[in-house]
């Protein structure tokens, strides 16, 4: 090995990708794949399976589910991509079946993946990429899941179950003792906790703590004092924080850096652009660790970048192909759970889900903006940080919305303006020059 004087990296976020890639490329397909390939790690979210039917439709879905052929592979690779993250709320759509699908068209063509896998530890094991000047691990999780996409550990005498790597959280709600006592009259009325109580009262489960409460899927903690603040709190499971953390910290001992990919839909309150609590912490917790970044995705929209500890942690940096619209197949689910006939046709549904264009992603400006950021690594430090604005043409016409290009002008400087505004909570400093953004690297403890 040369030197680890200078590895290069780039990323993008969401790509849903229902299309092929003309042959000729697209109208700023050439720019943008040029600023891709000068990388030595070049990183995307594979947020599809790859697949033709070779699992059943999952019971329940990530949104749309979310299948194309695996030949789509290829026109990822056409941008020039060497690393991916696979672990996202689509990939159980399609049940073990289009996980172990998407694996082995991943692993046909020799592209390097973390994120899913066979077992829990496949899942959760870092994959590598060998460049130049040093080695990159990628370790890759999701919050945002159905449960049934979970990969399983295998057991003494147990195959283990093909899914995710998760990264689970809890939620508390934090009350004064009069609305403390209104959840445990209406606990009451309603009997909302009548099996979990059955399970305390026969061994099965154990008694709830001392000034906390569940409603249903909710849990309530009781404020020590009454003048302490009411709040909502998330906080990542530890068993899942400790195993994502271990993983870094063999990483660390195997590879030169180690990023860490992490797909989020969850949201503080009601805003969307603004993380969770538990993704704050589980970030914080993975630079500690050893990464030198986190790479945020999962909104499709942008959230903060903030610089904690030298190391850019990038809370979502949103779509980069988003096709959405154009998806092959949806199951029967999709259209009775609309009120539509089973045989519905998929750009009909499109049209009643959207209410023919009038709600949902299509109207949403920031759903059709995202930064592609650039940085290098030198010397275990993160240095050059650079953001590059990318529309991807929400007026465009369904076949053609959804394919990214690199903002230029007004349009650049809005999106930076944007992402400035997200980040400063996070006293992180961006400069618009020349149409792309520096962002001011310095240790925040």
């Amino acid at each position: 090995m040369e030197s680890m004087a200078k590895v290069t990296f780039v990323a993008t976020g969401d790509s849903f990708i229902t299309r092929h890639i003309s042959e000729d490329g697209y109208d700023g397909f050439e720019k943008l794949r040029k600023l891709i390939r000068d990388h030595d790690v070049r990183f995307a979210n594979l947020e599809m399976t790859f697949h033709r039917c070779e699992g059943s439709p999952a019971a329940a879905s990530g949104g749309t589910w979310a299948m194309t052929d695996p030949s789509m592979l290829d026109d990822m690779r056409r941008f020039g991509f060497n690393l991916y993250n696979t672990a996202n709320n689509h990939s159980g759509d399609f049940g073990e079946g289009g996980v172990t699908a998407t694996i082995r068209h991943l692993e046909e063509r020799g592209m390097i993946f973390a994120g899913t896998g066979r077992t829990l530890e496949d899942a959760s094991r870092a994959a590598y990429l060998e460049t130049r000047h040093g080695r990159v691990a990628l370790i890759g999780v999701a919050s945002t899941l159905d449960p049934a996409a979970i990969a399983g550990s295998q057991g003494v005498d147990m195959p283990g179950r093909p899914g995710l790597n998760p990264l689970r959280f809890r939620t508390i709600h934090h009350v004064n003792a009069r609305h403390f006592a209104m959840a445990e009259e209406l606990a009451r009325v309603t009997e909302v906790n009548a099996q979990k109580d059955y399970l305390i009262a026969t061994g099965y489960s154990s008694p709830y703590p001392e000034g906390t409460m569940p409603l249903g899927g909710m849990n309530f903690e009781l404020n020590d004092l009454e003048t302490d603040p009411e709040r909502n709190e998330t906080e990542p499971l530890a068993i899942d924080l400790k195993r994502t953390v271990a993983e870094i910290r063999e990483a660390k001992r195997q590879a030169d850096i180690v990023v860490v990919s992490v797909h989020t839909h969850e949201m503080k309150g009601r805003d969307t652009m603004v993380p969770p609590e538990f993704l704050e912490t589980f970030a914080h917790a993975c630079v500690d660790a050893g990464a030198s970044a986190v790479i945020g995705h999962g909104p499709h929209q942008l959230r903060g970048l903030e610089i904690y500890k030298g190391a850019p942690v990038f809370y979502s940096i949103g779509n980069f192909i988003f096709e959405t619209e154009t998806v092959a197949r949806q199951p029967a689910d999709a259209f009775i759970g609309k009120g539509m006939p089973a045989d519905t046709k998929v750009g009909a549904y499109m049209d009643a889900r959207s209410a023919n264009g009038t709600r949902g992603y299509i109207v949403d400006p920031h759903i059709w903006e995202a930064v592609v950021p650039e940085w290098i690594v030198a010397d275990g430090k993160v240095r050059d940080l650079v953001l590059h604005p990318v529309t991807l043409g929400q007026k465009d016409s369904r076949s053609q919305r959804g394919l990214p290009r690199l903002a230029e002008g007004d349009e650049a400087k809005a999106i930076l303006s944007h992402l400035k505004d997200l980040s400063e909570p996070y006293g992180t400093k961006i400069q618009a020059e020349n149409g792309v953004g520096r962002v001011k690297l310095g240790i925040k403890e």
